[in-house]
């Protein structure tokens, strides 16, 4: 495959098909592996396809479940997922390793789901959300789907920068030093995002928030 020129057509394509969008083979993936994010995206400024793909491949499910986390959508989730792997070939030949390519990356789909969330009105949810315990007694799955649902609703009504906090605290299981980083704020604001997200949870939901979360 030539190489791609940066200032021409993106090769990013049908991410709702799936990782083949990538082109990049199973086995080619995991030899990568040893790649960095930071070398592989100084190849993608050079118009590297092939480290664009790997790159892509690597990070395109955590993202891809983040936004629909964020999003309670899955079409606009794979629109945002497609935005910012677009950003990733276009900003390459610019970008500068000041922060972690996983932690910029993060920030460009949060803030990319937030644009979203405000110019569009709540999305009624069918999806179990993430706070609740994955493996119930089957004799409790009516009831902890039930409340799944409840969780949801309850985190996606929450302020577009509260329920950030939430999903990328509990959610992705980030400090809340990255979460900070990723908000562009600092650790004292995520803190106070936090106590009022759990607070406006509990509102709604009752005992359903363990107080001493």
């Amino acid at each position: 495959m030539p190489p791609a020129q940066v200032s021409g057509t993106s090769p990013v394509n049908q991410i709702g098909q799936g990782l083949e969008w990538t082109g990049v083979p199973h086995a080619s993936y995991l030899i990568a592996m040893d790649d960095s994010d930071e070398a592989l995206m100084a190849r993608v400024a050079r118009g590297d396809e092939r480290a664009f793909q790997l790159l892509s491949r690597r990070h395109l499910p955590a993202m891809l479940g983040l936004a629909r986390r964020i999003l309670r959508n899955s079409a606009e989730a794979e629109d945002v997922a497609q935005e910012a792997f677009l950003r990733v070939w276009t900003h390459a030949p610019r970008w500068q390793p000041v922060a972690q390519f996983r932690t910029w990356l993060t920030r460009v789909v949060v803030n990319l789901c937030l644009d979203r969330k405000r110019r569009a009105p709540w999305v009624e949810l069918e999806a179990a959300g993430e706070l609740v315990d994955p493996t119930p007694g089957a004799g409790e799955k009516a009831e902890a789907d039930e409340r799944a649902r409840m969780v949801a609703a309850a985190v996606d009504k929450l302020p577009p920068r509260q329920r950030s906090a939430i999903v990328l605290t509990y959610g992705e299981g980030m400090t809340n030093a990255q979460v900070a980083e990723i908000l562009d704020t600092s650790v004292s604001a995520v803190e106070t995002l936090l106590v009022r997200g759990k607070q406006n949870l509990r509102s709604a939901l009752g005992d359903m928030i363990d107080k001493d979360e």
